[in-house]
């Protein structure tokens, strides 16, 4: 598996997350979103996120609103509902806790002699929740 294919599943994993991150900002038409997410690396395509914003919007955690446009048709508008809003609290605390515990493993890698070694934060220069993995 290649590392962009990696990178894209973890994407997938993580976006109902950063929908709610943008939103959690103030209310947003749905180009505003992707511009978000793309000037953040996680580049989305359109047909992901309607969907997505449909599927979250039809489970309650998004509100939306009509605006004229000046240039086209009525724009919509996404904003966190209540129920949102809390999702969005329950995840960040989901996140930082499973970001902590997948930093407490170090950051691992196979030396020339296919041994297993492991980076501690003071070799990598981040941190790693401060855990000792021993190589093997």
């Amino acid at each position: 598996m290649s590392a962009e294919n990696v990178r894209a599943q973890m994407r997938k994993g993580v976006l109902e997350l950063c929908v709610l991150r943008v939103l959690g900002r103030g209310e947003a038409y749905t180009s505003d979103i992707s511009d978000a997410l793309s000037n953040a690396d996680m580049l989305v395509v359109e047909g992901t996120l309607y969907p997505l914003l449909t599927r979250m919007k039809n489970a309650g955690l998004l509100t939306y609103r009509w605006e004229e446009s000046p240039a086209g048709p009525p724009r919509k508008y996404y904003a966190l509902s209540a129920e949102g809003a809390a999702l969005l609290e329950r995840f960040n605390a989901e996140w930082t806790a499973f970001v902590t515990a997948v930093d407490s493993l170090g950051i691992g890698s196979v030396d020339n002699n296919g041994k297993n070694r492991v980076h501690h934060e003071k070799d990598v220069g981040h941190s790693t929740g401060g855990a000792v993995v021993s190589s093997r």
